[in-house]
């Protein structure tokens, strides 16, 4: 017995699979998260230079980076795991 109130074993195999099955989860969470900004960026990275070589006088680049910009925030939140208790989750 190590003292630690967790010893492996066919008692705790439920607690360990549960804690696997969480830890995949974040992991596809960040994962699709990591896809969305780096599409966000790949965007953005084009349409600036479009935007200031057609339109310069006209920032409408401004609309799509903080639309976007705003979702991409609630996923990241979604990522990190903020929304767990609204959505059910609770640890």
């Amino acid at each position: 017995m190590t003292g630690y109130g967790h010893e492996p074993g066919p008692e705790n195999a439920g607690v360990e699979e549960s804690v696997a099955n969480e830890a995949r989860q974040a992991r596809r969470r960040l994962k699709g998260f990591g896809t969305h900004l780096a599409l966000y960026f790949m965007v953005m990275v084009v349409l600036v230079p479009v935007n200031f070589t057609l339109s310069p006088g006209n920032p409408w680049f401004l609309l799509p980076m903080v639309g976007w910009g705003s979702v991409l925030a609630l996923h990241a939140a979604y990522a990190m795991g903020l929304f767990r208790g609204l959505l059910g989750k609770q640890r």
